[in-house]
């Protein structure tokens, strides 16, 4: 994967939602740590490997699977420093998804 210019950074990613996490990608980009450091989860964290691509120059869509089955996928357009994000996860309805919107900063 070449290109990803996220790769080795860290960003502060806010979410409409209150949510704060701070994200870390390894220096190949193939890797993110998370940490939750504002919302319900504040302190949670986690290391998880990527799946990516770059669909456009500085815009990337990158997804992955958490441990609790969470799966995550964000359009990152590090041109405007913004997120789409959108999540799904078990309820006991079944599984449900949420879109959410965010900014970027670099650490």
């Amino acid at each position: 994967m070449s290109n990803l210019t996220y790769a080795g950074k860290s960003y502060r990613f806010s979410v409409d939602n209150g949510v704060v996490f701070h994200n870390t990608y390894g220096p190949d980009g193939t890797t993110l740590r998370y940490e939750t450091v504002a919302g319900p989860d504040a302190g949670a964290s986690e290391n998880v490997t990527l799946h990516a691509a770059q669909a456009a120059p500085g815009v990337f869509l990158l997804g992955w699977v958490e441990e609790s089955g969470m799966t995550v996928t964000h359009a990152m357009n590090l041109n405007t420093l913004t997120v789409h994000a959108f999540w799904t996860y078990d309820t006991p309805e079944g599984r449900t998804g949420e879109l959410h919107v965010g900014t970027l900063e670099a650490m």
